[in-house]
């Protein structure tokens, strides 16, 4: 494994990878995805621990989206098999996929804590699903200063756990240095990090802008069916955005053939 260092453009190239991979197996990656977030939302019914259970299963969740990217890549059509793949790779990966969840549930707790010192647990109790969302309480500067200071936090977060899965899974690599290796490789490739957001970001606003006006006209006609289009978009989005994981991992790292050849239909 050698870390590799991309040009600011290919943040960009991996926005267009994700999006072509997924036109390729558009039902496959919908469903693959729907399935790993209906998991997480029905493990948090467990009292107490249920939150938890599902913030450590994120990790897994994005590795799971990562294979089958590369699947829809190499022209295989993705399973919902591959939905239990962190725990399929043998004892050593089951532990350290298990170790990556339990460190990033804990790392989510800390900067959830961290905003409750500012308002009260406002936004936590928000976030958590404990407390509805109403307008008087996001204009709240509590709950605002709350807000941005949680998402602050999770950026380096998120950089930590970016690559750490596929690093545990496809290279074998401890979780310390899996994170560790994650962190460098976002930082030294940041200019292209930056892109890859801000392309994600144009994309998010174009169907935003398009689903306003499509839903604008059917709330006059149909309310209801105007609601389930917005969510079944949002959930498409958000794996469109899971698919183009693998790419970045795919260029950070000199990663091995099953990753190093994905032929993008």
């Amino acid at each position: 494994m050698k870390l590799q260092i991309v040009p600011a453009r290919t943040g960009l190239q991996w926005v267009q990878l994700g999006l072509r991979t997924f036109r390729s197996q558009p039902l496959a990656l919908a469903a693959l995805f729907f399935l790993a977030m209906a998991s997480m939302s029905l493990v948090t019914i467990l009292p107490l621990i249920g939150p938890v259970i599902a913030l450590a299963m994120l990790p897994s969740a994005t590795l799971a989206m990562m294979v089958a990217a590369s699947e829809a890549a190499h022209g295989r059509k993705p399973t919902p098999a591959l939905l239990l793949v962190a725990f399929r790779s043998g004892q050593q990966h089951l532990h350290s996929m298990l170790v990556l969840g339990g460190l990033y549930a804990a790392g989510f707790l800390l900067i959830i804590g961290v905003s409750s010192l500012v308002d009260g647990g406002t936004f936590a109790s928000v976030y958590m699903g404990a407390a509805p969302m109403t307008r008087e309480i996001a204009e709240l500067p509590e709950f605002q200063s709350a807000m941005w200071l949680s998402m602050g936090l999770y950026l380096p977060l998120s950089m930590l756990f970016w690559h750490a899965p596929g690093l545990v899974h496809w290279h074998g690599i401890a979780p310390a240095k899996a994170l560790f290796f994650s962190w460098v490789a976002c930082v030294r490739n940041i200019g292209a990090f930056v892109a890859f957001g801000l392309g994600w970001a144009a994309v998010f606003v174009a169907f935003g802008m398009a689903l306003a006006i499509v839903t604008g006209i059917l709330a006059a006609l149909i309310g209801s069916v105007a609601g389930g289009i917005m969510v079944a978009t949002a959930m498409m989005l958000a794996a469109m955005f899971f698919t183009s994981i693998v790419f970045t991992f795919r260029d950070c790292f000199s990663p091995p053939d099953e990753v190093a050849d994905l032929q993008i239909p």
